[in-house]
């Protein structure tokens, strides 16, 4: 049933990015079934935690940048990663103390990233702390409409009280700034 579900998800996802991905001629068919695949727009997309399969896959797509929101040691995955020819990156973002400073982090990658060629793909383990650091970017970076940064959030979960306060804290911090 999980994997039907997440086979009907990410079909509706390919479906709702339409011409941006059809004109990027990019297409994520050949994924095996991931936790809460998401695309966000052309040079954008995020995930729960990738295996080796994912990996692969996503980089014949395009994806040239990883940016892993997982605490802890994560050098099985930095070199998985690196040894596809793919730029990793990992920001540990701890879940009961999400901070501005990550979100900084995020930012700064993906505005370098955004400049060059090729996708960046953004997880952790189930796509909650990447949902909410992909809907903060388009936020606040994209300027995209709340409605439609928040209807990609949405449909991955819905976030705590600890992940309301941290968003509150982004959108005040780029408001004053």
């Amino acid at each position: 049933m999980k994997t039907l579900y997440g086979g009907i998800l990410c079909l509706a996802l390919m479906l709702g990015a339409g011409k941006s991905m059809a004109d990027n001629k990019v297409s994520f068919e050949a994924l095996p079934p991931i936790e809460n695949f998401q695309i966000n727009n052309s040079k954008m997309i995020s995930s729960g935690l990738p295996n080796e399969a994912h990996f692969s896959v996503f980089k014949t797509q395009g994806v040239t940048t990883v940016i892993d929101l997982i605490p802890g040691d994560r050098a099985v995955e930095q070199s998985m990663v690196s040894d596809l020819g793919l730029e990793y990156h990992n920001i540990q973002v701890e879940w009961e103390n999400p901070t501005v400073e990550n979100f900084k982090a995020y930012v700064a990658l993906m505005n370098t990233a955004r400049s060059q060629p090729g996708i960046v793909l953004t997880h952790c383990r189930k796509n909650w702390r990447g949902a909410v650091f992909t809907y903060l970017y388009r936020l606040t970076q994209l300027n995209q409409s709340e409605a439609v940064a928040r209807q990609d959030l949405d449909a991955i979960w819905q976030p705590n009280d600890t992940w309301l306060a941290f968003i509150e804290k982004v959108k005040a911090h780029y408001q004053a700034g």
